[in-house]
């Protein structure tokens, strides 16, 4: 719920306060002396769904920008006539509880932080999204998320588009390329810092960390992600809940594989720098493409009537950009997500053949204990190359020749030719 409070221009109590009496809202009406452009101050509470109609009708009887108006948070109204009103907008607003467009234009001012914070938070972020991913530890990944402001700017731009704050949007739109820029030259500049210093192991290959390798070669399911970050953080700036668990989702999205992109530039991988880079991109258009479409969806339009095709023709172009350069990155998701496929049967393949040469009877009591497949060079469309199969083999037998039959099923099952390398570890069994 909320408390407003309004400044009455000279001549307009009367109109003022009909028009609350006509939306059945109670009010305490003062007078004002400080200035002689005011006579009164109207005080009333509201449910919070119902501060945007309340207000539009106010505006009519000439409450505007130029006057004075606070909405706060209220706690508690003990009111029964109050309790009755707030089941009525609630019917009237389908149970929606999304605060005014006022209140979310000052709340996503607020979310964008001063530019020194905004940056020395994505500076310290970053570092130790790079520092988490080297060492392979989820926990100090997440550690970064948390303080990474990167929230602020996401909400921003799609606010100022929908509410028609020219000044907000650009800020936004500033912000988030400043802070993704920033983010990714401070992962290089540390990550090259602790490899040039051999502060890590040398001939370390960051590809081979499971934390980074996540990042190299992300899939369709990414876009869900964003998506969802999107829409969980503009719900979150609409209804007046908090934001800073959502703010953890959307950094989910876009700290870790900055900080990726930054490891790959300084290690010199274009594979890791290119797949994380796409990743970065393809988040940062979902969650503003998620918001926006939320936004304008859930009805707030510019304050001004006559503004509102201007504002709708440049909320339909953005969506359109929006939407073109996800596909066409998506291209490269897709990409990446049949490529992951096919490896996963293309390994199942192998491991079904070396098992089913190794069935036969000749080769009782041998067992294939590991598989490995070396692909060639490449984010996209790589093909097996080398294969080592390492087979098991009692003490007391001798070594099987089974290179041959085992290369020539491999063959047959991926439909193109490879090298095999058949590796024996000799067991001793003790009963």
């Amino acid at each position: 719920m909320r408390l407003v409070q309004v400044r009455i221009p000279a001549g307009s109590q009367q109109k003022v306060t009909e028009t609350l009496d006509d939306a059945d809202v109670d009010y305490v009406v003062t007078d004002e002396i400080s200035s002689r452009e005011f006579s009164a101050v109207v005080t009333f509470p509201l449910p919070t769904n119902a501060v945007e109609s309340v207000l539009a009708d106010l505006r009519e009887v000439g409450i505007d920008e130029n006057t004075y108006t606070v909405i706060v948070e209220a706690e508690t109204v003990i009111s029964q006539h109050f309790d009755e009103l707030t089941e009525e907008y609630m019917r009237k607003e389908s149970g929606e509880n999304k605060v005014a467009r006022e209140e979310i234009q000052t709340d996503a001012k607020n979310l964008v932080s001063g530019p020194r914070t905004y940056l020395v938070m994505t500076v310290i972020s970053s570092v130790v999204a790079t520092a988490g991913l080297l060492l392979d530890s989820a926990a100090t990944v997440v550690g970064s998320m948390v303080i990474a402001p990167l929230i602020g700017p996401a909400l921003a731009a799609s606010v100022g588009t929908v509410v028609d704050d020219h000044a907000l949007f650009l800020r936004g739109v500033r912000l988030q390329i400043t802070g993704m820029l920033v983010a990714v030259g401070s992962a290089a500049l540390f990550a090259a810092a602790l490899r040039f210093g051999n502060l890590v192991p040398p001939g370390l290959d960051p590809l081979t960390i499971g934390e980074v390798r996540e990042r190299l070669a992300p899939n369709i399911l990414a876009l869900a992600i964003a998506l969802g970050s999107g829409v969980a953080g503009i719900l979150s700036l609409m209804t007046g809940v908090s934001v800073s668990l959502v703010g953890v989702m959307i950094a989910v999205a876009l700290i870790p594989p900055a900080a990726a992109m930054g490891i790959g530039i300084a290690y010199g991988l274009p594979s890791l720098t290119l797949g994380s880079g796409v990743f970065v991109l393809v988040n940062v258009l979902s969650i503003n493409l998620a918001a926006l479409l939320v936004l304008w969806y859930s009805g707030y339009r510019p304050e001004a009537w006559f503004r509102v095709p201007d504002v709708r023709s440049a909320v339909f172009k953005r969506i359109v950009v929006l939407v073109v350069s996800i596909l066409i990155l998506s291209v490269f998701l897709g990409g990446i997500t049949y490529d992951s496929h096919t490896t996963a049967v293309e390994e199942r393949a192998v491991e079904n053949a070396a098992e089913n040469v190794l069935s036969q009877p000749r080769y009782d009591d041998i067992r294939v204990d590991d598989l490995t497949l070396s692909r060639t060079e490449g984010i996209l469309f790589s093909e097996v190359d080398h294969v080592v199969i390492r087979i098991s083999v009692p003490t007391d037998q001798p070594l099987p020749s089974v290179a041959t039959p085992v290369h020539d099923a491999v063959v047959r099952a991926l439909g193109y030719e490879v090298s095999v390398e058949v590796q024996f570890v000799q067991v001793e069994t003790v009963r």
